[in-house]
């Protein structure tokens, strides 16, 4: 894809500071450093986000993260736990449309990063709660 920065660094036509890179995946610096060592980890295939992965991508992309969370752990002492965030499409704040996975070490409460989650379980019921999880295992059943 021509117009993709991530491609572009992939294809070394924008710098970048690698940490890892096999045939299949590329791993990077985020240039934002949200924390030291933010470090975001995308296909070299070009897809949009995780609705375009099959099981395969799936599989060359997940299975190497954890080596890449454990190389920032050891690099990191300090680090006391690590956020992984992947989103997709642009209401879930997708900004780049290269699918990528950010690995955000944490270094404390007080390390200028945070995630929050609004408590709505009171909003559903019971049987909410059951019709939900049906809809969603008949579509994974297909």
């Amino acid at each position: 894809m021509t117009d993709c920065i991530f491609c572009k660094i992939i294809e070394k036509e924008i710098p970048s500071y690698p940490v890892y890179e096999d045939d299949m995946v590329y791993a990077f610096l985020d240039i934002t450093q949200t924390t030291k060592g933010h470090t975001l980890v995308i296909p070299k295939k070009h897809v949009t986000d995780i609705f375009e992965y099959d099981e395969k991508l799936a599989s060359d992309v997940f299975t190497r993260i954890p080596k890449i969370a454990r190389a920032i752990e050891q690099a990191f002492p300090d680090m006391v736990g690590l956020n992984m965030v992947n989103n997709n499409k642009e209401a879930a704040y997708q900004s780049v449309f290269h699918s990528h996975v950010h690995l955000i070490p944490r270094y404390g409460k007080e390390d200028d990063f945070s995630m929050t989650f609004a408590d709505n379980g009171s909003k559903y019921s019971k049987e909410d709660m059951v019709s939900i999880a049906q809809s969603i295992n008949k579509e994974i059943k297909k």
